[in-house]
């Protein structure tokens, strides 16, 4: 569970951050909550069926989802957002959230330069498949250890539930506070990671990538393209592993957070975004 202090020094911090929304967890359970904001069924996918080449593409995204944009409703409506095996959505999200496993081929070349011959002619985030595929390669996110990979703020968590990685959404501003916060907490001037991914990969893929390494990492991310029309404008996410978040709150009474240094400075342009955008409590 979320210890009680734990929530307590998460609205500190957020007083101190200048940041009116509360963070997203991100856990995984075989209990789907109602009513919550996700992919509908779609046809069966896997490494194995589109080698035979039995997958459905056309089905499988006549309900596309993405990950990004089912947690934009759960943060609008203050809800939950899922992605399961058979629930997916979005043939690459489901592979960044561990959800099957390997990924399938056609990412490779959808992402990149698309299918001579076909009208798909490919997002151009990598130059090749064979770069995409030493992307997919390295991140290669484990088996997921239940059926669903859930999204949620932190007030929805149950006694019997704890967030793997705590999410934030962001503009600059803010994003130097919980930079520094990371630095400061851990003194490691390479704590913050920016690799290339997808929406959801930065928030779930990479994350559970250096969780499996045993390094203490936050993900900066939300450079994705094709995921920016499910955020706010300026907006990037954050992303910590649980156990470094826990350390990063314990670390505030000695932060930059309690001096008259610059952060008071910062402070006030925080201010004036938000009421620019409208934003103000």
């Amino acid at each position: 569970m979320i210890d009680p202090s734990v929530l307590e020094d998460t609205k500190k911090f957020l007083e101190h951050l200048g940041l009116n929304e509360e963070p997203i967890g991100v856990y995984y359970s075989d209990v789907k909550p109602e009513n919550a904001f996700g992919p509908k069924a779609g046809p069966p996918i896997s490494r194995e069926l589109e080698e035979q080449g039995q997958i459905d593409m056309q089905g499988v995204f006549q309900n596309f989802s993405c990950v990004i944009g089912n947690i934009w409703l759960a943060r609008r409506k203050h809800g939950v957002a899922y992605i399961s095996a058979e629930d997916y959505g979005c043939p690459g999200g489901v592979f960044y959230c561990s959800m099957i496993k390997p990924n399938l081929r056609f990412i490779e070349h959808y992402v990149t330069t698309g299918f001579e011959g076909t009208p798909i002619e490919g997002e151009r985030y990598l130059p090749s498949p064979e770069a995409m595929r030493t992307f997919l390669d390295k991140v290669n996110p484990r088996k997921a250890p239940a059926k669903y990979c859930l999204f949620k703020p932190f007030s929805l968590f149950t006694e019997d539930e704890k967030p793997e990685f705590v999410i934030f959404f962001a503009r600059p501003e803010v994003l130097t506070g919980l930079f520094i916060q990371t630095t400061f907490t851990t003194g490691d001037v390479d704590s913050v990671a920016t690799p290339f991914g997808a929406g959801c990969t930065n928030i779930v893929g990479w994350p559970l990538y250096y969780q499996e390494k045993g390094e203490e990492k936050a993900v900066l991310g939300g450079f994705d393209p094709s995921a920016r029309k499910y955020m706010k404008t300026d907006e990037l996410t954050f992303t910590v592993p649980w156990t470094l978040y826990e350390k990063m709150l314990k670390a505030l009474p000695e932060s930059m957070f309690n001096l008259d240094g610059a952060w008071p400075t910062v402070r006030k342009k925080i201010n004036h975004s938000a009421k620019t955008w409208g934003e103000n409590d």
